[in-house]
C-alpha cells in the first residue's frame, strides 16, 4: 500500500491499537476471520500494529460449512490474510441446531477461535453490527443487559470496530487491494437480522432524518457504563442471600444481586430471563410459602426462613 495513508486505514489503526494497549511485546494475539470486509480489513490493519508492537499474531478462518463453496471462501481468505504477513489456519465446525441456526454458528465460532494460550481475540463487530443487536434487544423486550449490545472487551475478546461503520472497513480493504467476500445470508429474509439490515434500519434512518446507527450505538455504550455500576454495587452487597438485605435494596440493584446469585450457582446466562428474576423476586418481597424456583442449568433457588439458597436439580424434576 503506497502513497498517502488512507484515513480509514490510519483509523483503523488506531482502533486496534487502543484495544491493544494493555498488551505487551510476544503478547499472543488471534484475529477472527471470515473473509467479509470487516474481519480483512481488521486483519490488515491489525497486521500493521502486531508488526511494530512485537505481538504473535495469527488469524483463524472458520468454516462454517453452511453453504456451497465454503471451503473456496475460507481459502481464500486465508490466502489473503497470508498475503498480509499473517499466519491463517482454517478451522472446520459443525454447527447445531440449539438456539436457532445463528446462535449456534455463534457458539461454534467462538470455540473455534479460542486458542489456548491467546491474550486477546480480535472480532470484527462494527457500529452497524451494535446497531442491530440493540434492535434486536429492544423487539425480544429482554431488558437493559440485551439492549446494552456487544461490550468492547469481554474476557479475552475484543472488538476494536465498533466505533467504526460498516462501509469504512470496505474503504480499508479498497485501500489494502483486499477482496472480500459478500455473505448471501445477509440478505436472506429468513434471517431477521439480515432484515433489520436490508429493511428496517434503511427505513428508520428515512423517518428519523440519519444518524440512527450511531445513535443506537451510542445507547448501548451509556446502558454498558450503567450495567457496570450496577454490577459493581450488586457484588459489594455482603449478605446476598438474606431476605432483609434483598428486600431493602432497590429492586434494580436486588434484581443484580439475585441474577448474580442465580450464575454463581451454576444457573445458564443466556437462558436466565426476566421472567427468572422475576420469580426469584418474588421469594424476597411476596413469600407465600414457595418451595423453590427452578432455574435453567440444573439449579433451583429455595427460601427457607430469612434465607435463599441453591441447590441442583433432582433429575426428573
Amino acid at each position: 500500500m503506497g502513497g498517502a495513508l488512507d484515513p480509514a486505514v490510519a483509523t483503523g489503526r488506531n482502533l486496534v491499537r487502543g484495544a491493544l494497549a494493555d498488551l505487551g511485546p510476544g503478547s499472543r494475539v488471534v484475529v477472527g476471520v471470515s473473509g467479509g470486509a470487516d474481519s480483512l480489513a481488521l486483519a490488515a490493519v491489525t497486521a500493521f500494529v502486531a508488526d511494530r508492537a512485537a505481538y504473535d499474531l495469527s488469524a483463524v478462518i472458520v468454516d462454517h460449512q453452511l453453504q456451497a463453496g465454503s471451503a473456496q471462501v475460507a481459502a481464500r481468505a486465508a490466502e489473503q490474510v497470508a498475503g498480509l504477513g499473517v499466519r491463517a489456519e482454517v478451522v472446520e465446525v459443525e454447527v447445531g441446531t440449539a438456539g436457532g441456526p445463528e446462535a449456534s454458528a455463534r457458539r461454534a465460532r467462538y470455540e473455534a477461535l479460542r486458542r489456548p494460550g491467546a491474550d486477546a481475540i480480535l472480532l470484527a463487530h462494527t457500529l452497524d453490527d451494535q446497531a442491530e443487536t440493540v434492535l434486536l434487544g429492544l423487539g425480544r423486550g429482554s431488558g437493559p443487559r440485551s439492549i446494552a449490545g456487544m461490550s468492547p472487551v469481554d474476557g479475552s475478546l475484543r472488538r476494536p470496530f465498533l466505533a467504526l461503520r460498516r462501509s469504512t472497513t470496505e474503504q480499508i480493504c479498497r485501500a489494502y487491494g483486499l477482496e472480500w467476500w459478500t455473505d448471501p445470508h445477509n440478505a436472506d429474509p429468513a434471517y431477521r437480522r439480515a432484515r433489520l439490515r436490508r429493511e428496517a434500519l434503511p427505513l428508520l434512518e428515512e423517518v428519523l432524518g440519519g444518524g440512527v446507527a450511531e445513535a443506537l450505538a451510542r445507547t448501548a455504550g451509556q446502558l454498558a457504563s450503567d450495567n457496570a455500576c450496577l454490577d459493581e454495587l450488586a457484588a459489594a452487597v455482603a449478605t446476598p442471600l438474606d431476605v432483609a438485605t434483598l428486600a431493602a435494596l432497590h429492586p434494580a440493584l436486588r434484581s443484580r444481586v439475585l441474577r448474580r446469585g442465580a450464575l454463581e450457582a451454576g444457573a445458564e446466562a443466556s437462558d436466565l430471563a426476566a421472567t427468572h428474576l422475576a420469580e426469584l423476586d418474588r421469594l424476597v418481597t411476596d413469600w407465600r410459602g414457595q418451595q423453590r424456583i427452578e432455574l435453567p442449568g440444573g439449579v433451583a433457588c429455595v427460601r427457607k426462613g430469612d434465607s435463599l439458597s441453591y441447590v441442583r436439580t433432582p433429575v426428573g424434576g
